[in-house]
């Protein structure tokens, strides 16, 4: 479990790292053979606060144009205080600079957390992937107190003449 209690700065210090925390990667997608399988092909991106990692996000090109965000976690005892947000619209940032033209994220119908966070960040969802945890998980992933069968997919548009996030 990460832990980090000095206070905090509401603006991490973001940057591209080859070493992606591994309790964070496992926080954020419980399947370690899933993890295996995206991690080498992405590239990884590190919130820092005091030089101390407490949030990642991997962007991943999956199709011609287009990346999506996975394994986007922030460290239990800094959430809430906006790194999940300044990570994402750092993705943003950063997928857009690269030249992709879309952006999209997933997560499981049960984080309504999640959905919210991204959805206040300009992402708008465009499809359901039913029974993707039960096709794909080898156990039941159990959250608030709900199994979580399908992915909601999310996506935004990545216009070269739109305004800068943040």
């Amino acid at each position: 479990m990460l832990l980090y209690t000095t206070p905090m700065n509401p603006d991490p210090e973001i940057r591209e790292t080859d070493s992606p925390s591994h309790d964070l990667l496992m926080l954020a997608d419980e399947s370690p053979e899933s993890v295996a399988d995206y991690v080498g092909r992405s590239r990884c991106f590190v919130a820092q606060l005091a030089g101390r990692t407490v949030g990642q996000y991997l962007l991943l090109h999956t199709r011609p144009f287009t990346a999506e965000v996975v394994s986007i976690a922030v460290d239990p005892a800094c959430q809430r205080r906006g790194i999940g947000t300044a990570l994402l619209h750092h993705a943003i940032r950063t997928a857009r600079a690269a030249g992709f033209r879309r952006l999209e994220i997933g997560t499981g119908e049960t984080g309504t957390g999640q959905i919210a966070l991204y959805e206040r960040c300009g992402f708008v969802r465009c499809g359901i992937d039913r029974d993707y945890f039960r096709r794909y998980y080898p156990a039941p992933i159990i959250e608030n107190g709900i199994e979580c069968r399908d992915m909601v997919r999310l996506g935004m548009e990545l216009r070269p003449d739109a305004p800068s996030e943040r």
